[in-house]
C-alpha cells in the first residue's frame, strides 16, 4: 500500500507530500491543475520512463520519494534483501539526464526499480480503454487472466525448434545450377588452399630467414672476423690460443702466491666461457650455408602466402580455418539431398509436436475465456450494463510466436444485436466501464497492492457515473485504490478526498495538494457540480451525494 509520496521540483510542483490512506483516495482539481504531475510523479518513482522535460524550471533537479507498506515478499526477493516494514523507494531526476535510485537507501537501477515498482502499484490511464480497440491487444489480455506462461512457454519451445528447423532447410534448398556454381567455388578454393601445403608459423620463420639471407654477406664477414680473431689462422694464434698461453705462464707461480692463484683461477674462467663463445661463432659460420637461388624460394612463398591472404584471411591460423569451413560447405551440399530428407522428417515430427502444444495451449485459453466471460458480465452488471453480452471469439491460425488461436473481444451493447467487434459499436463510456470491469478482473490475479485510475470514468456520466463509482468503492475494500476524477459521484464515493489547486506566487505558478474535511469536501463536490458559481441548491445535492456514498460504503463494511 502506498502510504505517502514526497514530491520536488517537478513540473508546477515545487514540493508536496501526500498521505494516502487504505481504500478509496480521490484526487480532484481543475483541469491543468497538476492531477497528472502527481500521477506523473508516482510513474517516475516506480522506474517508469522520465523526461527531462519533468524538472521544474530553474531546478537541476527533480525528486520523488514513495512510502510503502504490507510489501509483497516478492518485492524483497527482487531486491535480494531481507523483509522490512516499510519500503522506502527514491528517485533523482538530473537535468544532464543522470538518474538516481534507491530502495531503503540501496542504490539500485532503473530497471531493478521498475521490476519492484510493476509488483507496487498499476496505473490505469485514460486512454487504456483505447487498447481495447486494437484487437491484438486481447489475447494479451486473455492470457494474462489466465495465467498461461507455462503452457505458451512448452509451446514456444515447440515453435522455435521448428523454425530452426525450417530455417536450415532453407538454407540447404538451392536450384540445380546454383547448388553446381557453388560446388565449383567451393573445389577450388579447397584445392588452391591444400596445394599451398600450409602451416603455422611458417611465415614468421619465412620472414626471418629472408632478413637473414638479405644481409648474408654482412653476417658472414662479422662471423669469419669474429672467428678469426678468438681462434685465429695457420699463420697466427687466436685469442683462445694466447689466453690459454698466458693462464700457463701464470700457472707455473700460483702456488707460490695467493694473489697468482686469484689470477689463475680468473683465467681459467675467462677461458672456458670465451671457449663456449669460439663454439657458438663457429656453428653460426656453419649456418650460414646459402643456396645461390634461396632467397628467390623464400621470396616466392611469401609472396604466395600474402596473395592467399587477400583471398582467404590475414592469417594462416585464419586461411586454415576458412579450408575447413569449405569442407564441411561442400560436404553438407554434396550430402543435401540425404540431410534434407533427414530434416524434412524432422519438421513433420516437429510440426505435430507444436501443434499438440498449440492445441494445449488452446484450451486453457478457452477455459480461461469462459471463466473471463463470466466475470467480465458480472462486473458489467454492476456497472449498469446488464443487457450487454460479451464473448472471446477464437479463430485458428497458423502457428505463430504466440500460438495458433486469434483472439478478439465481441459485445452486444443493446437487446437484440449480433455480436461484433468492440470498436465498431462501443461508445466512450462504454470502452471505460468495459476497460474498468476488465482491469478489476485482471487485478484480482496479481498480488498489486495500490491501484491508480487516472480519468478512466472519461465519457461517463449520470446513472453510469454513479455504478462506477460504486465499483471503484468494491475494489477499494480489497485494495488500496487513488482516483483522479473530475465527476462527483465518484469523488464523493472515496474515503479520503484531496484538492489539487494552482496558484501564483512571486511571479512563479505552484501547486498544492491537500486533504479536504467533510465541510470541504461538500464545497469541492458543489464546485465539479455546478463550476465557479456555487449555489445553495449545488451545495444541498453536493451533501445529498455525501451522505447516499457515506451508506453505500457503510452497507458494503457491514457485508464483509
Amino acid at each position: 500500500m502506498l502510504q505517502l509520496l514526497h514530491i520536488e521540483n517537478i513540473a508546477i510542483i515545487e514540493q508536496a507530500d501526500i498521505t494516502f490512506e487504505p481504500g478509496f483516495n480521490a484526487l480532484t482539481g481543475e483541469t491543468g491543475a497538476g492531477k497528472s504531475i502527481v500521477i506523473d510523479s508516482m510513474s517516475a518513482v516506480l522506474g517508469q520512463r522520465a523526461s527531462r522535460e519533468l524538472i521544474r524550471t530553474g531546478s537541476d533537479k527533480a525528486f520523488v520519494s514513495a512510502c510503502f507498506t504490507c510489501i509483497p515478499k516478492g518485492v524483497w526477493d527482487t531486491l535480494g534483501v531481507e523483509p522490512e516494514e516499510e519500503l522506502l523507494l527514491q528517485r533523482e531526476i538530473h537535468t544532464d539526464g543522470k538518474n538516481v535510485c534507491r530502495a531503503n537507501g540501496r542504490p539500485l537501477t532503473v530497471t531493478q526499480l521498475r521490476a519492484v515498482g510493476n509488483q507496487l502499484l498499476n496505473i490505469h490511464g485514460q486512454h487504456d480503454g483505447q487498447q481495447l480497440l486494437d484487437e491484438e491487444q486481447h489475447l494479451v489480455y486473455l492470457d494474462a487472466f489466465g495465467r498461461v506462461s507455462a503452457e505458451l512457454g512448452a509451446y514456444q519451445k515447440k515453435f522455435h525448434a521448428l523454425q530452426e528447423l525450417r530455417r536450415k532447410i532453407q538454407a540447404l534448398q538451392m536450384d540445380e545450377a546454383e547448388k553446381a556454381r557453388r560446388m565449383d567455388t567451393l573445389r577450388y578454393q579447397i584445392e588452391e588452399l591444400e596445394r599451398a601445403k600450409l602451416k603455422v608459423g611458417e611465415e614468421e620463420t619465412l620472414m626471418s630467414r629472408r632478413s637473414l639471407l638479405r644481409n648474408g654477406e654482412k653476417f658472414i664477414s662479422a662471423v669469419e672476423g669474429a672467428d678469426y680473431c678468438l681462434n685465429g689462422d695457420d699463420g697466427s694464434d687466436g685469442a683462445l690460443t694466447l689466453l690459454r698461453q698466458a693462464q700457463t705462464a701464470i700457472g707455473t707461480v700460483k702456488n707460490l702466491d695467493e694473489n697468482f692463484e686469484e689470477m689463475f683461477s680468473r683465467l681459467e674462467s675467462l677461458y672456458s666461457e670465451l671457449y663456449d663463445l669460439a663454439d657458438t661463432v663457429r656453428d653460426r659460420r656453419e649456418d650460414f650455408d646459402f643456396s645461390p637461388h634461396e632467397l628467390d624460394e623464400v621470396e616466392s612463398r611469401l609472396d604466395q602466402l600474402y596473395r592467399l591472404k587477400k583471398k582467404y584471411g590475414p592469417t594462416v591460423e585464419e586461411m586454415l580455418d576458412y579450408l575447413e569451413r569449405c569442407r564441411h560447405e561442400l560436404n553438407s551440399i554434396e550430402d543435401a539431398d540425404d540431410t534434407l530428407q533427414r530434416l524434412e522428417r524432422q519438421r513433420s515430427k516437429a510440426e505435430e509436436e507444436t501443434r499438440k502444444a498449440a492445441a494445449i495451449l488452446s484450451e486453457v485459453r478457452k477455459a480461461a475465456a469462459k471463466e473471463m466471460e463470466k466475470q467480465i458480465l458480472s462486473e458489467l452488471q454492476q456497472l449498469d450494463m446488464g443487457k450487454i453480452r460479451f464473448e472471446v471469439s477464437f479463430a485458428p491460425q497458423e502457428p505463430s510466436e504466440n500460438g495458433m488461436d486469434s483472439v478478439r473481444f465481441l459485445m452486444s451493447a443493446n437487446l437484440g444485436e449480433e455480436l461484433r467487434p468492440i470498436h465498431k459499436i462501443a461508445s466512450g463510456g462504454e470502452l471505460a466501464r468495459i476497460m474498468l470491469a476488465m482491469k478489476n478482473v485482471l487485478s484480482e490475479q496479481d498480488h498489486v497492492g495500490t491501484l491508480v485510475f487516472d480519468e478512466v470514468d472519461t465519457g461517463v456520466s449520470g446513472r453510469a457515473a454513479q455504478k462506477v463509482a460504486e465499483k471503484i468503492a468494491r475494489i477499494s475494500r480489497k485494495k488500496q485504490v487513488l482516483c483522479v476524477t473530475h465527476l462527483p459521484q465518484l469523488a464523493a464515493m472515496a474515503d479520503t478526498h484531496f484538492s489539487v489547486e494552482k496558484g501564483e506566487s512571486n511571479g512563479r505558478t505552484y501547486t498544492r495538494v491537500q486533504e479536504l474535511s467533510r465541510q470541504q469536501r461538500r464545497e469541492e463536490l458543489a464546485r465539479l457540480t455546478g463550476g465557479a458559481h456555487v449555489s445553495e441548491v449545488m451545495l444541498s445535492g453536493a451533501e445529498e451525494l455525501l451522505v447516499e456514498a457515506e451508506k453505500f460504503r457503510k452497507n458494503l463494511k457491514d457485508a464483509r
